[in-house]
């Protein structure tokens, strides 16, 4: 087990504890939502969320469950605190983040608590380097009141269909309008850039939709700029549901295989710029 010869007595004085094999299977995720520079941890017995902000507009949460890890514990039912996420990603990949077969950088995770920085032990080929990282207390996240029982439209596509539409599509627009509808045109992506008014539409039974549950039309619009940091998990993922709420709000759900095939998840939550209602 890497980083085995620290001493286990040692773990008694942190409230989380959590080891990797492969830093790669945390690093990834994290640089996924990696568009400000805090972010707010949360560790519960199942695992870690991750959270970051934008102007009370957009929220990325990545969720990294316990068994991804080699070794998760933690005293008590929760541990809170927040901490420079670009810090933390240069200190995760202080290696370079190699891709070489067989080589991983392992990384061992410890905080004391209140006050106490994050400390990272990161080793490759017997080198071990520790990072101590500042924390703060975390910030309440804000509660964008997202809840499945208000979820009007959902579609759940293959990722790499979303990866060709934005590829057609003018990301010089201001805005993404997504219509939803049960009738034609079921789901489409419009843009309005320098070139023209760009479409992209998925008929229902396309091979690339795996669910479409679609109750009423909606068409909504939301600022390119709250969405462009979702595309570094767009690229990451397979797949990705698209949901929307009676409010209008979005959630952009992706599904990540890790280096190891295991399974996180990385959510967005935006706020429409406009409703579009139809004449």
């Amino acid at each position: 087990m890497p980083l085995s010869t620290q001493s286990q007595d040692s773990d008694a004085q942190y409230i989380l504890v959590a080891s990797l094999d492969n830093v790669r299977n945390i690093s990834n995720i994290l640089k996924a939502i990696t568009f400000k520079d805090h972010a707010i941890f949360s560790a519960t017995p199942n695992g870690l969320k991750v959270t970051v902000e934008d102007s009370k507009c957009l929220q990325a949460n990545a969720f990294i469950q316990a068994d991804i890890f080699q070794e998760f514990t933690i005293k008590g039912d929760s541990v809170g605190f927040q901490v420079n996420l670009t810090v933390l990603l240069d200190c995760l990949t202080i290696f370079g983040g190699s891709t070489v077969p067989g080589v991983s950088t392992a990384l061992r995770m410890c905080y004391m608590g209140y006050g106490y920085p994050l400390t990272l032990f990161l080793e490759e080929g017997g080198v071990v380097t520790v990072c101590k990282i500042n924390t703060q207390e975390p910030e309440e996240p804000i509660d964008f009141d997202f809840c499945s029982s208000n979820v009007t439209n959902k579609v759940i596509l293959q990722s790499e269909s979303l990866k060709e539409a934005f590829s057609e599509l003018d990301m010089t627009s201001e805005v993404l309008q997504i219509t939803m509808s049960p009738n034609q045109p079921y789901f489409r992506l419009s843009t309005f850039g320098n070139s023209g008014n760009a479409h992209y539409d998925y008929p229902k039974d396309s091979d690339m939709m795996e669910l479409f549950q679609c109750t009423q039309t909606q068409t909504n619009r939301y600022k390119m700029s709250l969405l462009k940091p979702s595309t570094k998990a767009l690229a990451l993922s397979c797949k990705v549901s698209v949901r929307t709420d009676s409010r209008g709000f979005l959630s952009l759900q992706y599904l990540v295989r890790n280096d190891d095939g295991q399974i996180c998840f990385v959510e967005y939550f935006c706020c429409p710029d406009e409703e579009v209602r139809d004449d």
